[in-house]
């Protein structure tokens, strides 16, 4: 099975594909993809695959409509604007699994549906990976703005919120309380003054290795690389990725998957229609390590699964 990468993809029911900006969640045998779906109410849907290029959609798992629930911290409980009736944007869902509690959290980027002015990250959660997620509300991290975002959790199961601050000016990385519901501490600010948007972060080797894009708007460029020891040590400085335009893709999350032969690492990224978002289409490629602090993509026209036994 192969998907044409620069398509907006179908699910298994011949519907277009609504995932964008998304992450992936790798559960019980199945990759679960969660991602912005902006068309009337709906805000974030969730997909299923158990191959990676058929994707079963499981519903929309965040809605203008989702219940609130207060956490611990203060938060604007808010998904529509009363005054205005416009519903937020959702931006960038990612989903992670806390053992401790036992919970789904999904963070995200949260704007006011009108503009950019609010920067805010916004949480959620569920007893099941693909089920109606509890909405807990927005909030500037220890007060900084927050825009595109990720989560990473290491191999002691600590997480961490990696935002775009400081009018995208700045990455800040955080350090997620242990239930995953608050920041425990801001332990970086990478890369003060350069732009970067997009980060996704994935661990190899025991090197952390971060990807992101510079702010162009809807309009690809090029992106950058950059590698540390420890995600809250020093990091490198930013190397340049892929071609002039990252083959007209944005990042948005490195899938490690497990074979009989080692992992392989994928590159998924989203290629912007600016005139019709909703016409937004997908690509995934290989991500490769020439050596042990280097990364890089090469084009292939279609993503295909290299072996029935390649992503068990």
């Amino acid at each position: 099975m192969s998907l044409p990468n620069g398509v907006l993809w179908k699910d298994t029911e011949g519907n277009p594909l609504h995932a964008h900006g998304g992450g992936m969640l790798q559960e019980n045998g199945y990759y679960y993809w969660f991602g912005e779906n902006r068309l009337g109410r709906r805000r974030v849907s969730c997909y299923r695959s158990a191959n990676l290029t058929d994707w079963e959609f499981r519903g929309v798992v965040l809605t203008l409509d989702s219940p609130f629930e207060e956490i611990d911290i203060r938060t604007d409980p808010q998904l529509e604007d009363k005054e205005t009736g416009k519903g937020c944007n959702i931006e960038r869902p990612k989903v992670i699994y806390n053992k401790l509690t036992g919970k789904y959290v999904m963070w995200m980027h949260w704007e006011n549906g009108q503009n950019y002015s609010a920067a805010r990250a916004a949480i959620a959660t569920c007893d099941t990976p693909d089920g109606n997620y509890t909405y807990h509300g927005s909030f500037n991290p220890i007060g900084h703005m927050s825009r595109d975002c990720t989560l990473f959790v290491d191999d002691d199961d600590k997480a961490y919120f990696i935002s775009a601050a400081r009018g995208n000016a700045d990455l800040h990385i955080y350090r997620l309380a242990d239930d995953y519901l608050s920041i425990d501490k801001h332990v970086r600010t990478l890369w003060p003054g350069q732009y970067r948007e997009a980060p996704t972060v994935v661990k190899k080797s025991g090197i952390y290795f971060m990807i992101s894009s510079a702010c162009t708007g809807w309009a690809p460029n090029q992106g950058k690389f950059a590698w540390s020891a420890g995600i809250d040590r020093d990091w490198s400085m930013l190397y340049n990725f892929g071609d002039a335009t990252t083959f007209d893709t944005q990042p948005t999350y490195i899938l490690p998957v497990a074979g009989q032969e080692g992992t392989e690492y994928l590159y998924i990224s989203d290629r912007w229609n600016a005139e019709d978002y909703h016409a937004s289409s997908y690509v995934i490629l290989k991500l490769e390590f020439p050596d042990d602090r280097t990364v890089s993509i090469n084009w292939q026209p279609e993503f295909q699964r290299t072996g029935e036994d390649a992503w068990q």
